[in-house]
């Protein structure tokens, strides 16, 4: 599970080999949330609302990069890292 960004305490990291939808997870705090990459809607969440939305927000910011991540992931490429949100 290799760490793409990390920003205010959240680490987000796509699997490797992972089922669709494309996706990626986020960890905060030993709260997770799975998030659907081509609409940035949440697959399944415990984060808490503040860190969700923030996740959401990068989410819509960096669809291309996080996608070209899951296609890079489907065939065991290294992934590329993703600037935080700021």
């Amino acid at each position: 599970m290799p760490t793409i960004s990390m920003f205010y305490g959240i680490r987000i990291f796509i699997n490797f080999n992972d089922h669709s939808p494309p996706h990626f997870h986020a960890e905060y705090a030993r709260n997770q949330a799975v998030v659907n990459i081509l609409n940035a809607t949440v697959i399944k969440s415990s984060l808490p609302n503040k860190q969700l939305k923030l996740v959401l927000a990068w989410a819509e910011l960096h669809k291309d990069e996080l996608m070209h991540n899951w296609e890079l992931s489907k065939t065991g490429e290294e992934l590329i890292t993703i600037e935080p949100l700021r």
